[in-house]
């Protein structure tokens, strides 16, 4: 059910977990999207996943953003025009907020981009102290967080360090996330594994039918976000029509963007273009 080249799940006792393996960053390729698309999908109909849990081969990589070099070729000879339907990263975020089952990130590292994108739709992040940063690094790039992050980042976090995540575009400290609400917890890095695999045992031992009716409660507490998904990408779509746009996300790839050494600095490499 489950066969995937950079993506491996176990089933353990209703646990479904899925560790992330792209080397060297946990780059979101389109092949690495598709096979994360395809996950979502499955485990949402699964009826032996009862929890989620998103964790990464690389202790210093979560995930990163989506391929620079891919955005790069994305059409632009037409205006941008607004969709009826949801995008189809839109939709896998969608499919791991809605999903009748809770959904977990364990974030032992550097997330960003549309890394952090796919994160905040999620239902629970637990990152570790000293360890785990977010940088939403598209707008020194000329583009904006196309991915479901305009919408979740005001609702998770409010105004105030929503904008300053979103223009920033610079890294932000696991302390900062917990404190904002973005983390759920911190944790020291020695913690973080053990903490999640027994919080998410204790869920899977729960009765699923009201762990599904619990989540549908407490998402219906919140604004219906397709509205404004549909207006992020058409607005995105605008962004990559920006005269410099594409000279600035190709001077990202110049100055080290996509490589270890420069991602481990991303949050500088933003201020550098």
């Amino acid at each position: 059910m489950y066969d995937f080249a950079l993506l491996t799940v176990t089933n353990d006792a209703g646990v479904l977990t899925a560790v992330i393996d792209n080397p060297p960053i946990n780059l979101i390729t389109p092949e690495l999207f598709k096979e994360l698309a395809g996950f979502a999908a499955t485990a949402a109909e699964d009826p032996e996943a009862r929890v989620v849990v998103l964790r990464s081969a690389n202790p210093d990589f979560f995930l990163a953003h989506f391929d620079v070099s891919a955005i790069l070729k994305f059409p632009i000879d037409t205006p941008a025009a607004r969709d009826s339907e949801l995008k189809a990263y839109h939709l896998m975020c969608e499919t791991f907020r809605t999903m009748p089952k809770p959904t977990i990130c364990e974030i032992a590292g550097r997330v960003g981009g549309g890394g952090g994108e796919l994160s905040a739709s999620c239902d629970m992040r637990f990152g570790a102290v000293g360890r785990t940063i977010l940088c939403q690094m598209e707008v020194p790039l000329g583009i904006l967080p196309g991915g479901t992050g305009t919408q979740r980042l005001p609702r998770m976090v409010g105004r105030g360090p929503a904008m300053e995540i979103v223009l920033g575009g610079d890294d932000i400290d696991a302390m900062t996330l917990e404190r904002w609400g973005w983390l759920n917890r911190a944790f020291p890095p020695g913690e973080l594994t053990p903490f999640v695999d027994r919080f998410a045992r204790r869920l899977a031992r729960m009765s699923p039918e009201a762990i599904a009716l619990a989540k549908a409660s407490v998402l219906a507490a919140t604004p219906d976000p397709v509205p404004g998904l549909l207006e992020e990408a058409y607005l995105f779509q605008q962004s990559l029509r920006i005269p410099d746009t594409m000279d600035r996300m190709a001077r990202f790839l110049d100055i080290g963007g996509q490589t270890p050494e420069g991602e481990l600095r991303v949050g500088e490499l933003g201020g550098e273009i």
